[in-house]
């Protein structure tokens, strides 16, 4: 479909009103599902389930099943549609010109993280997005008269969005209608449209939270079919003149579609650049080469830390990927995620940049930034970034959750990764973010241990078509290890260093992984032969072939695990494991490392007690890593 043809996101709430009236709509428009899938819903493995989910039902914009995602995906949609116009279009080649629209309701409009993203979508001055907010005043608890009283029209008007209202949005359409063309007309501006309406409209139970999550009953339907003149003995049933009128529409999109494709094609012919470009992006493909531009490092060069690292790969590659658009929440330079020639994503108005620029200014935004970076990847055509603090992608784990679920193609810059940011001490110290990510199905987190290993997060983290991933980066240096390279870090797991007949191995993450060198250097003065694994990510470690696993973590010699976060989840590659029991502490990093014996001599000495323990005890080690099932 071309792009100036996506003209609907559906935003749906978890209600099964509004998920069924999404899949109806869907059939009835000519899409892959069935009256058969219909008739399956919310069952397993049915394409209709309990919440619309993108990756699985065909139409299926975004998948947004927890309140306030769907309006903060819709404000990344209608900025991607800005920066691609910005980008691609030309004079007589309107080619990407399509609104966003947004179905909200008051649960979406309590949740903070809508907030956060509307409040910057009437700063972007984002015109091409229009949302109809459905103000029932119900929710599960009941009438919002208990929680919710605020004046929304105020509230959005505060934030820059042109407002309209529908009294009676059970009976008026036109109302609707016409209030939807006033939008469009507005293109300095984001949209919104209170429509007064009564849930469960023409039900017994109607303007109640009983039919907020609830099937009716019976009784009730049939009431219904009666009251709208329909025959209460038919079930899904949908009459001939619906399909026809319904079956129009597509024709007319259809017809749409062979236009705008003739118009690309004249486009072709007028700018062959930017059309090879354009539809590359489209694609999905990266440019070709664009690997090489990664850096290269030896050992003993100087040292920096993994955020610098970062900084450098993104200059290196920014121009030959320009689909890559990336951004902060207000840690621009703490998070190193600016390249020197960047613009700001900006209205043109404000003169703090256009909407070609490739760089957002999020504000103190984390999940609104993660939501609308979900936005941004489901328009197609941009892979976009993000920088925070590790500790404060926290903030934003329903956005890179639902990255996971959707399969969006996202990127967290997440700096500051440890107890190594020292004075900030134990609110901004991540001591159990890690093991959260680590968990979540389809994402991929990164501990780079120098400049190789950053490359290599780079490299493949930009390849993932279908799975986001975080970057996790030190503030403190890092030196660039001896037997790191870019083609073992990119297996997600190494040998760092090896040794034959070892009573040791020692295995650990970024910037723990120079401590257990220094360990295992003093190890080998004391006859206690150690090897050490780098394990940068756990997920791409573990889709390589177990042959390749297993010559990684022989048998024969136990494994030490070794990094300054809890150590939950370490089990699966160690049979002992040192890191932090509780909070991390203010103060020097390097002092703070001391604090919990995160040093080279106590690594060591921990490292010989468990290698004498393993000795004494007897009997094969067998590796961690093995198992039946």
């Amino acid at each position: 479909m071309s792009p100036n043809l996506c003209l609907l996101t559906v935003v749906p709430t978890p209600v099964r009103r509004r998920c069924a009236l999404h899949y109806i709509l869907l059939h009835l428009l000519g899409y892959k599902l069935s009256m058969d899938d219909l008739k399956s819903f919310r069952q397993v493995d049915s394409l209709t389930p309990g919440h619309p989910e993108s990756s699985h039902t065909d139409g299926i914009e975004v998948t947004t099943g927890p309140l306030g995602q769907g309006i903060s995906n819709a404000v990344g949609l209608a900025a991607a549609q800005a920066h691609m116009a910005a980008t691609f279009n030309k004079e007589g080649f309107d080619l990407i010109t399509n609104h966003t629209y947004a179905f909200l309701g008051d649960g979406c409009l309590q949740e903070g993280v809508a907030s956060e993203t509307c409040s910057l979508a009437g700063h972007l001055q984002l015109g091409n997005l229009i949302a109809l907010y459905d103000d029932n005043h119900i929710t599960i608890d009941g009438e919002t008269d208990v929680s919710f009283t605020e004046d929304v029209v105020k509230r959005f008007e505060a934030y820059g969005w042109h407002v309209q209202v529908v009294k009676d949005g059970d009976n008026n359409l036109e109302s609707i209608y016409n209030a939807i063309v006033e939008a469009q007309k507005v293109k300095d501006k984001p949209s919104l449209i209170k429509v007064h309406t009564t849930i469960g409209f023409g039900s017994a139970k109607q303007g109640t939270e009983s039919v907020h999550g609830s099937p009716l009953k019976a009784d009730d339907i049939v009431n219904i079919k009666k009251k709208f003149g329909f025959d209460p003995e038919q079930k899904f049933h949908v009459p001939d003149e619906v399909y026809a009128t319904y079956n129009a529409i597509g024709v007319r999109g259809a017809e749409a579609e062979a236009k705008w494709d003739a118009l690309l094609a004249q486009y072709a012919q007028k700018h062959p650049e930017e059309h090879k470009e354009l539809t590359r992006r489209i694609r999905g493909d990266l440019p070709e080469g664009w690997e090489k531009k990664l850096p290269v490092y030896k050992p003993g060069e100087k040292n920096a830390a993994s955020r610098k690292y970062s900084e450098i790969v993104l200059q290196a590659i920014s121009a030959g990927i320009p689909e890559l658009v990336g951004g902060s929440a207000d840690l621009t330079g703490s998070n190193l995620t600016r390249v020197k020639e960047a613009v700001d994503f900006q209205p043109p108005s404000t003169k703090l940049g256009s909407y070609a620029g490739r760089y957002f200014r999020y504000g103190v935004r984390e999940h609104g930034m993660g939501a609308i970076m979900n936005g941004l990847s489901a328009y197609g055509g941009i892979i976009p970034f993000g920088g925070t603090f590790l500790n404060f992608v926290s903030y934003a784990a329903g956005a890179v959750r639902l990255s996971a679920l959707s399969q969006h193609h996202v990127l967290w810059v997440a700096t500051h990764d440890s107890i190594g940011l020292g004075e900030d001490g134990p609110t901004h110290q991540p001591i159990e973010t890690a093991i959260h990510l680590r968990a979540i199905p389809n994402l991929h987190f990164w501990r780079p241990a120098d400049g190789n290993e950053t490359s290599a997060a780079y490299l493949f983290a930009l390849q993932a078509k279908g799975t986001p991933s975080v970057l996790s980066l030190s503030r403190q240096t890092l030196p660039n290890l001896e037997n790191s390279t870019i083609e073992h870090a990119v297996k997600g797991g190494y040998v760092l260093h090896d040794v034959e007949g070892e009573n040791l191995n020692i295995v650990s993450t970024g910037s723990e992984v120079q401590i257990a060198v220094a360990a295992a250097e003093l190890l080998a003065k004391e006859g206690v032969k150690t090897r050490v694994i780098s394990l940068p990510c756990w997920e791409v470690f573990d889709a390589q072939p177990k042959e390749y696993q297993l010559q990684v973590f022989r048998s024969g010699a136990p494994y030490l695990s070794l990094e300054a976060y809890t150590t939950v989840g370490w089990q699966k590659y160690s049979h002992e494991q040192y890191g932090l029991a509780a909070w991390g502490a203010s103060g020097p990093y390097d002092k703070v490392y001391e604090k919990f014996g995160i040093t080279g001599p106590n690594i060591a000495a921990v490292g010989k007690k468990v290698a004498e323990f393993y000795q004494k005890r007897g009997g094969e080690v067998i590796s961690p890593i093995l198992h039946a099932i």
